[in-house]
Parts: C-alpha cells; structure tokens; sequence
C-alpha cells in the first residue's frame, strides 16, 4: 500500500478541560458535559459565542436513555444556539473521531474555532448490561459469543499471543502494574491505587481470571467521564491571542476490517500504518517522542501497540515491558495519566482525554503526572480491535 501524506492547513488545541473519571452517580450527562464544556471555554479565555462549531463524541448505544446530544450543550450555553453541532461515533475510537471531525472542520475553512466534547456515561446501567453494549463494538456475528462480552475477543487475542511467542502474563501484570502507579499521579484518575506487580501478576478472589489467560487487572474500567477541547485555525490563533497552543504535527485515521478473521490480528496493521502516515506527515519517527498515551482497553491491547509503533520487533513487546523501557524514566514512557486501565475509560471521552493529557504535558499544566523536558507527544487512540485508528503527534506552538 502506498504511504500518502499531506500538509495541511495547521490545527492547535488552545484550551481543554477534563473531569474526574468514575462512578459519577447524581450527575446527568447534561450536567457533566456542561461544566466540563465551561471549563474548557475558560482555559481558552473564550465565551461560547466565540465557538463556530460544536463536535460531540458518545458512543451511547443504550448506557443512557439520551441520545441526538448535539444540542444538549445549548442548554447551558445559549451562546452555542444556531452554531452548527454534530454527533460522531466510531466505537472506542469516538473521542478522536470527535477530535479529527473538528480538525477537518478547521482545515476545510468552514471554521476557525472549534468545540470539541467528548463524554460517556456507562455506570447508569448493569455492568452485565454494559459489557453486552460494548460487545456490540467487535463482530457480533463472529465474536458476540464470548461470555465475558469484549474481555472474551481480547483473551482470545491474547491467548494466541500467548501460543505463538510464548506466555507473556508477566508482562502484562508489568503493564498494569506501571499505569496503576501511574495514575497515582493523576487527579482525574479513577483509580489511585498502586496495586503493585506480585498483585497484579497473581490470580486471587480480589484479581479473578475474566477469560483466558485475562485477569481482572488486565481489563480496563467502566466509567463515566468527559473531556473538552478547542482547536482553532491559525486565523482563530491571531484573533484570540492564546498564551499556550499545541499543534497537531500529524493526525492519521485508517480504519480495517471489522472481523478479526480476516485479518492478522497479533500485527495490528491499522496501527502499525496510521503510525507510519503520522510519522512521515510530521517529519519525525519515534525517537523524537518524549511520550505516548495509549490505548489499554486490554494490556495485550498496549503490548500488541508497543510492536505496532516500532518499539518492539513481533514478539518481543514483553521484553521492551521488562527492560522498563515504557516506565516514566524509560525510552519512552507509556500511560503516564494511568491509561484506560486506571485512569478509566468512558468510551466518547476517551480520545478526547488521550489529546488532553498529551497537551497537559506539552505545556507543563501535567501536575503529578509532569514529565520533564517533553517535545513531542505521540496519542493512539482505536475503536473495536485495531478496526479504526487514530494516530497523533502533537507539539507545543507557543
């Protein structure tokens, strides 16, 4: 396939906002949304009628009764009324396809400034209920089987895994282990606890087998959870005079079969060529990154995505875990907000939040989480199992 690139119209993210993750009982999705969305306009010092157009990301798909959320934001913010507003959705990958809409919004000219929201809101309902929700996010005619909704099509994954390199069940208790020390650090966090690797590693009443060789501590959370930005032109930049931007270097989507049986699934090829496209758009290749966030649905899903970015030849992700090279003072650190895994993943939100904290680090606002000296920061975000992906590159502009 023939590596296309392009240089376009240049997009920066000039305010954010982001919630605590969780079990957010007593708040609706209005309200959350809402006040997330206020405190994205005051990071940017802007007002809502200073916003050409508005991107929702939700997955919904019955965690809640409210769907058509695109003019829900008007209700607290009647600066938003008659501004175009859409709703997007591409499974677990909704944050970014929410975050990309408003890119291609900005570089088609039809915007200068850009509302970007991204939310789910997925403990309303049985945790029994919402793994048949997300199940619906893999091939329900071949993989909707599994008794342990979504965890049954990544242990089988990871079973396979497994089979052709040899058991990997340490590192992924590594991988674990690290983002829960890692969202120590992080206030959004669902989970602030250092669980420690003999935990994470050891099967018990507290940390059970969900499917295959998948224990508890490998599967990410179900959450509630909204993240925010604004993205402007560089027209918007020059209007509105922000003092902190980040640029998009590179933003890359390929989407693949949905089925895993047509496809190589331990290679991750969508991965592997967004990655590719992201660094021949920005210039750059993976030494140049001082960070990464990415996505954990599953620990085999970040061990897989390590060989996928090039930092682990097929097979070997496992070692590249045991060296340290992904832990804060690695090669390069993996998770530094705590990833899906502990951090909690909230599926509309979860791109959106990826895009945040990667900014929050840029531009030293990163708190407990702060990594020194960070240049560039790299952002995979991936709906169903590496169907669609999102690969960023981000970099402070002022």
């Amino acid at each position: 396939m023939a590596l296309k690139t392009h240089r376009s119209t240049p997009v920066y993210m000039a305010g954010w906002s982001h919630s605590i993750f969780g079990k957010l009982d007593g708040l609706s999705v209005e309200n959350l949304l809402g006040n997330t969305v206020d405190a994205a306009l005051h990071h940017a010092r802007l007002t809502a009628a200073d916003i050409d157009s508005v991107v929702v990301g939700t997955f919904n798909s019955g965690f809640v009764a409210q769907d058509f959320p695109s003019s829900l934001l008007m209700n607290q913010h009647a600066g938003l009324r008659f501004k175009p507003a859409v709703r997007v959705e591409n499974a677990c990958a909704t944050g970014s396809a929410a975050v990309y809409y408003g890119i291609d919004a900005i570089r088609s000219g039809r915007a200068d400034v850009v509302l970007v929201a991204g939310y789910e809101k997925m403990t309303e309902i049985s945790s029994a209920e919402a793994g048949k929700v997300l199940l619906k996010c893999a091939y329900v005619k071949e993989e909707g089987a599994g008794t342990a909704g979504f965890a049954s099509v990544f242990a089988g994954i990871a079973q396979k895994y497994f089979d052709t390199y040899g058991d990997a069940s340490e590192a992924l208790a590594m991988i674990a282990a690290k983002n829960h020390l890692n969202a120590m650090g992080n206030p959004y966090a669902q989970i602030k606890r250092d669980l420690g690797f003999d935990f994470c590693n050891t099967v018990s009443d507290k940390n059970p087998i969900v499917a295959g060789p998948l224990r508890r501590t490998d599967c990410s959370l179900i959450s509630d959870g909204v993240a925010a930005m604004v993205l402007v032109s560089d027209k918007g930049l020059a209007r509105f005079g922000f003092d902190k931007a980040v640029k998009f270097r590179a933003a890359q989507q390929i989407n693949d079969y949905l089925p895993v049986s047509r496809r190589d699934i331990l290679k991750l090829e969508g991965a592997r060529l967004a990655w590719q496209r992201a660094f021949a758009e920005s210039g750059t290749n993976l030494a140049d990154l001082s960070l990464l966030e990415t996505h954990d649905c599953f620990t085999i899903a970040e061990l897989l995505e390590l060989e996928a970015i090039g930092l682990a030849a097929d097979g070997c992700g496992p070692a590249v875990v045991k060296e340290g090279q992904t832990l804060r003072g690695g090669r390069l650190p993996v998770n530094l907000s705590g990833g899906l895994k502990a951090k909690g993943h909230p599926i509309g939100a979860t791109g959106v939040s990826q895009h945040v904290l990667a900014a929050m680090q840029l531009c030293d606002e990163a708190g407990g989480m702060q990594l020194a000296n960070t240049q560039l920061a790299g952002v995979f975000n991936m709906g169903g199992v590496a169907v669609a992906n999102y690969a960023s590159i981000l970099e402070r502009a002022r």
